[in-house]
């Protein structure tokens, strides 16, 4: 604007409106409206797990396999629960954990960073116990594994992780390797310790032996990428057959060999009779005006006794299933 206000308002007349405004419009008291909340920029979100419901269904058939890696430890038959997702800061899962835990990290390609596996020390000493032949009512005497607890835990948590790849197999391919092993919590260095975590605990009870919790810990960021696969109710199938494979499949059972028979008689003896037998001696057999054609001892047909070509033969009148 280069020219002036014809009316230019005085100090006072700005003064007023100002005091008209405020009187129209009082402040706004959070506590008078309803669902106003305040909130700070820039504070980490956690996602709800809603998000990740695939994981905990994923968890579920994850619970019968981890029971096939504890029952050959605990020579008994076990009981695996998958316990609800729970997210929450790394920080706040090491304050939870005891000074002396069994911390087993691995990598997971292609998730980014680490999983880390948690794994209680008594659990560990109840499992050597039992396998050796104790009742499994141990627990460490020492803030360190012995060597064969050290070994047990080794393949403890390898299968667990060899079960775990198997779930994820239907979401992502994954390959596993061992990163590292931590025995105090404070030492771990798995992500930040303000970073979220989602952690999938386990609940186990051995036929004998010590109930505990196993808890299998992923970086919420690396699981970021997959949410869209791991929200999906039905996930989507691996592709279309492979019909050359089918083919070639088919063409080679078609040359497989298998043993057919046919039975013409079962005469019974008694054991006296088995007893007398000597050369010479003429067993009178009844041949039966049909006979099964066996294969793997499940008949396939049924056919007559006859000849062709001056060797016996069997004429196929009717194959099961067949009208």
């Amino acid at each position: 604007m280069t020219g002036k206000d014809p009316n230019p308002l005085t100090m006072e007349e700005v003064g007023a409106l100002m005091s008209e405004l405020r009187d129209a419009s009082p402040p706004i008291d959070d506590g008078d409206v309803a669902g106003v909340r305040r909130f700070a920029l820039g504070q980490e979100s956690f996602r709800p797990t809603a998000r990740l419901s695939g994981l905990e269904r994923m968890g579920e058939r994850m619970a019968r396999r981890v029971r096939t890696v504890v029952e050959p430890f605990s020579r008994a038959k076990a009981q695996v629960a998958a316990e609800p997702l729970q997210t929450l800061k790394f920080d706040d899962l090491r304050n939870e954990l005891a000074p002396f835990t069994s911390m087993s990290m691995y990598r997971l390609r292609p998730l980014k960073g680490s999983m880390l596996l948690i794994v209680e020390p008594d659990f560990i000493a109840s499992m050597v116990d039992c396998f050796y032949g104790g009742n499994g009512n141990t627990k460490p005497k020492t803030r360190e594994f012995t060597p064969t607890e050290e070994r047990l835990l080794s393949r403890f948590a390898d299968g667990i992780i060899e079960k775990l790849v198997e779930v994820w197999a239907e979401v992502a391919p994954l390959a596993s390797a061992l990163a590292g092993r931590e025995t105090n919590p404070a030492y771990a260095s798995f992500v930040r310790g303000d970073e979220p975590v989602v952690v999938q605990r386990f609940s186990i009870t051995p036929g004998q032996g010590r109930a505990t919790q196993i808890a299998c810990v992923y970086p919420l960021v690396a699981l970021r990428p997959f949410e869209n696969q791991l929200s999906a109710k039905v996930h989507a199938d691996a592709g279309p057959a492979d019909t050359e494979w089918r083919h070639r499949l088919a063409a080679a059972l078609e040359g497989v060999r298998l043993p057919v028979r046919s039975v013409l008689a079962r005469p019974e003896l008694t054991v006296s009779q088995l007893m007398s037998l000597k050369v010479g001696d003429v067993i009178p057999i009844t041949l039966p005006p049909k006979v099964p054609l066996l294969v793997a001892n499940k008949r396939l047909a049924i056919g007559t006794i006859g000849e062709q070509d001056g060797r016996a033969a069997l004429q196929v009148e009717q194959v099961e299933g067949q009208q």
